[in-house]
């Protein structure tokens, strides 16, 4: 299959690597230059630079031959575009988006877009595969009134390296709920101890979207 992704991000990048090692032939559309960059320096030339809800790139990945498109971004609007665009304009028969905020769920299917995988809800599923079902009420509280998704790198300098997470002192609803490190996803425990270039995962309200950074800053390690 040829398959087109816009979204050079985590989510993209690591879904383009599942796929060509599955065989299948595709294409990245990313606006940002350094991501661009990393996916051919790590996958080969297959990366476009450009906004991959414009025509332009969309003609240059030759959109009118997909197979199958898949927005990836971290925008539901860019995302909502893109397949809307692959199917009017470019006959595109299947097309999938990522959404970002579960409330839009409904928007995307009345607008006809064929396939919708919420970033929210297969967080939660890999978090409820992982931990005891109490330890999610946080969590889908926050999903109810409306989760925020923070990802961020931990710096090099950080205070917090190396701290084990139950030493930490972390505000009510806000979950640190996932670490990549190294292109693997663990759940984090108590014993966990934060790395230099990991990126973290939280799950909080918008009024406390500064946690993280405050985190980093080695203002929550228990006294």
């Amino acid at each position: 299959m040829y398959i087109i992704i816009v979204g050079g991000g985590k989510v993209g990048y690591y879904l383009t690597r599942h796929l060509l090692a599955s065989g299948h032939e595709v294409v990245v559309i990313e606006k940002n230059s350094k991501k661009v960059e990393m996916i051919i320096n790590d996958l080969g030339g297959i990366a476009i630079q450009g906004d991959g809800s414009d025509a332009g790139p969309m003609l240059e990945a030759g959109m009118g031959r997909a197979d199958i498109v898949v927005a990836a971004t971290g925008d539901d609007e860019d995302n909502l575009i893109v397949c809307q665009m692959a199917k009017k304009k470019f006959g595109v028969k299947r097309t999938i988006a990522r959404i970002n905020n579960p409330k839009n769920e409904h928007i995307f299917a009345v607008l006809g877009i064929d396939t919708t995988v919420s970033y929210v809800d297969a967080l939660v599923a890999q978090i409820e595969r992982e931990i005891p079902a109490h330890s999610l009420i946080h969590l889908l509280t926050l999903r109810d009134v409306g989760a925020t998704f923070i990802e961020k790198q931990v710096p090099p300098d950080s205070p917090i390296i190396g701290i084990p997470m139950n030493e930490l002192h972390l505000p009510d609803q806000f979950l640190l709920a996932l670490v990549i490190r190294e292109g693997q996803a663990l759940i984090p425990k108590g014993s966990t101890k934060l790395l230099a270039g990991d990126e973290i995962v939280a799950v909080t309200s918008v009024e406390q979207e500064n946690v993280l950074d405050r985190l980093f800053r080695g203002e929550l390690i228990r006294p």
